[in-house]
Order: C-alpha cells, then structure tokens, then sequence
C-alpha cells in the first residue's frame, strides 16, 4: 500500500510562513544596491536643489520685515539664514520657484521606486543592533516620514486643494526642517557606501548585496530597464507640468497644474491669476469714481483718484508674475507711477522707507503686505495702473496693483487702497 502523506500539523504551517522581517519574503529579482545606488544619486541632487530653492522662497517673502508677511511666527531660531530679498534679477522668484516646484514634480516616481527598493530595511529585525544603527533607523524615520509629507502637502499645494489641517506655509516650513535634519544624517550615513557600490562597477567586490532578493523571482524586467521606467515617468511628469512657467504651446501641455492647459483668451490683460476680483468680493462699486488712493508718511495722509495718478508721471517695467505654486508668466509690460515717487509725496524725498500695502479684498491670506526698502527704491517698482497698454482688468487688480521685480506674486498686492511709508 502506498503511504499516506502525513498533513502539517498548525505549528508546522506557521513556521512555514514568511513576514516582512523576513529577507526571504521579499522576491523582487530588481532590488539590489547599485539600483537604490543609482537612485540615491539622483535624489541627492534633486532634494539638495529642492531644499535650497525651498529656503529661499521663505527668504523672498521678507518674513522678518512684518509679522504681516510671517506665516510662521513662531519660527525661532530656525529663521537664522533670513536676509533681504534682492530686486535683482527680475526673474530671480521665477526662476527659483519654477525649479522648487518642478523638481519635486519629477522627483516623485524616483522618491516612490528608492522607498519601494529599501523598504525590505524597515521591516528588519531587530530595530537597532547598536547605537549608530539606531542613528541610521532614526535618520531613515525622519527622511522616510518627512520626505512623504512635504511632497503630499507640496503637490496639494500646487493643485489648490488645500486638505492639510492649518496653514500650508507653516506646515510645510516646519516639515522641511524635520526632512532636512534626516536628510543631512542620512546622507552622511549612506553617501560613502553608495560611492563604493556605484565605483565597483556591480561586482562582488564590496561584499554581498543586502538589498538583493535571497530567493528571487523570475526576472521580467532587468535592474536598467526598471530605471529607464522611473526615469520615463519623471519625464512624463516634466512634459506635463513644466509648462505653466512659460507662454504658447508649452503651457497648453501642462495638464497637470491649474495655471496650465488652458488659455485665456485675446487682450493685454490675457495672462494668468490665482484670484479673481468676483472670488474676494471685489465689486464695481468698490472700484469706480469714487475709489481713492490713501498715502501717508511724514507730508499727512494724501487721497489720489485713478486720474490723478494717471496725470503724475508715468513708468513702465517687463516684470512677471511668479506665485508659490510655482507658476509664472512671462515679461508684462506694466505702466504706472513709482513707489519711489509715491514715497516721495508721503515725505520721503531722498531715501524710500519700507511700506505697508492694504489691499480693497477684505478677507483671505496677504490681503496685507509689506515691501522693504530696497523695492521700494527700485525704479522698477510700481503703483501699476496698465498692463500691456490697456488698463488692468478687474482680475488684474483694477484700479491699481503693486508690481515689484522678483517678488513672489503675492506680495504684488492687487486692489490697492492705502500705502503706508516708514520704518516697519
């Protein structure tokens, strides 16, 4: 008689079964250390731009200026690098803000395929074996946990869909120094065993490859076929974001962000905003004859209708409009009178102070903003009155605005009813 098979008794089943802390659970033939090498690289270089262009879009709202320019109060410390945010070049805030947002568009396939081939290390057991494992599972906290909020909350940011619990700009500066210090550790940890795995070349000569599969699948797709994937998305990503920093047909590509794929129709006033007139409850009547400008200074409190600042003399700068998002246009020809001029009226004839701008909106963040008094000095600077030869359209800020080279676009106050000049 043949013999009967005996069937696993529970415990034997059990002891059969495989958990994530176990090297033999995870299959993929694509893991490996030159890969999450590879990978590594090229988000030390994207993260390292994406923290510095980061740092310097909180730098160009002048947070230490106005507590009215300070969404972070509470800041400490932390705001040790501040400096006056220059008016040169005009394209600087574009520029910057462009290449934060942008990157961090593209870096998300490459963040997902680095977190998916280590993710076998955070499964492993035990925690910490000494002390500078505990650092490096700490640093991998940090980095890991960081990393994923910022980019959440910066690709939400971007879409407009403000789901975060409290203010965006709080949030995410308080998240950037906590990414950052795991970041800092991380590398400083990891960089030289990845220069060592990427110098051999693949080979065996650094000791066996932790990363890779023990037991590993039938391969599908080769380790430099899953990079050329993660580097197609990234590019995808590019096509279809990048333009919402330029004109034509770049911008109509830009699917994925709200300031692109759309145009905006004919006319000088045809160019992108984040808020319209109606969205703040700007109306005519708040707008029309009987608006006036309140400047004041040493000289008193001076009131100047629309005409009459069209009668002083007039200005004109090529400046964009660049916003957080990181959306931009390009040059518009802006036409008005200078603040410079305007502070000269208030009393200050020689040397331009600061100045505190309100705006008509009477709700919303930045309704309020204070430039310091290198913008105000630059000749660039305008109480702005037209745009590209035609008067500003309601969305554009009539009856008048605040255009000021390299300034984030915010701070470039529309509907302006008072200006305040002195020492802030």
């Amino acid at each position: 008689m043949p013999e009967r098979r005996r069937t696993p008794t529970l415990p034997a089943r059990l002891t059969a079964l495989r958990t994530p802390a176990d090297p033999g659970f995870w299959r993929s033939p694509v893991r490996g250390a030159r890969f999450t090498a590879v990978l590594g690289v090229v988000l030390l270089a994207g993260l390292t731009l994406l923290v510095v262009t980061g740092l310097l879009s909180y730098a160009a709202y002048n947070p230490d200026l106005d507590p009215v320019n300070d969404k972070t109060p509470g800041k400490g410390w932390l705001g040790f690098y501040l400096f006056a945010w220059p008016t040169g070049p005009h394209w600087l805030y574009r520029l910057t803000q462009g290449l934060h947002v942008t990157v961090g568009i593209v870096l998300v396939p490459v963040l997902l395929a680095k977190l998916w081939s280590v993710v076998p290390r955070l499964f492993a057991l035990p925690p910490a074996r000494s002390v500078g494992h505990a650092l490096e599972r700490l640093s991998v906290l940090l980095l890991v946990g960081g990393a994923l909020f910022q980019f959440i909350t910066g690709l939400l940011n971007i879409q407009l869909d403000y789901l975060f619990p409290g203010s965006f700009y709080t949030l995410h500066f308080y998240g950037a120094w906590v990414f950052l210090a795991g970041f800092v550790t991380h590398v400083a940890l990891k960089l030289p065993q990845a220069v060592r795995v990427l110098r051999s070349g693949g080979t065996r000569r650094q000791g066996p490859d932790t990363l890779a599969a023990p037991d590993p699948l039938p391969a599908t797709l080769s380790r430099r076929g899953a990079l050329v994937m993660v580097g197609a998305g990234s590019l995808l990503l590019l096509i279809t974001s990048a333009g919402r920093s330029f004109d034509g047909p770049l911008r109509r590509i830009a699917l994925l962000t709200p300031r692109g794929g759309t145009e905006q129709g004919p006319g000088p006033n045809a160019f992108q905003v984040n808020k319209t007139a109606a969205a703040v409850r700007i109306t005519p009547a708040d707008t029309g004859e009987r608006w006036r400008l309140t400047v004041r200074g040493p000289a008193g409190e001076l009131r100047f209708s629309r005409a009459e600042l069209l009668a002083m003399e007039q200005h004109t700068a090529a400046l964009p409009i660049a916003c957080v998002e990181g959306w931009s246009t390009s040059d518009q020809l802006w036409r008005g009178v200078r603040l410079s001029d305007l502070a000269a009226l208030a009393g200050y004839p020689d040397s331009p102070p600061d100045v505190f701008v309100e705006s008509l909106q009477r709700s919303g963040s930045f309704r309020k903003a204070a430039l310091r008094d290198n913008q105000v000095r630059d000749g660039r600077s305008l109480l702005a009155l037209e745009v590209n030869g035609a008067p500003l359209s309601p969305d554009h800020g009539y009856p008048a605005r605040i255009i000021v080279p390299a300034a984030p676009g915010v701070l470039n106050t529309k509907w302006v009813e008072t200006l305040t000049f002195g020492e802030l």
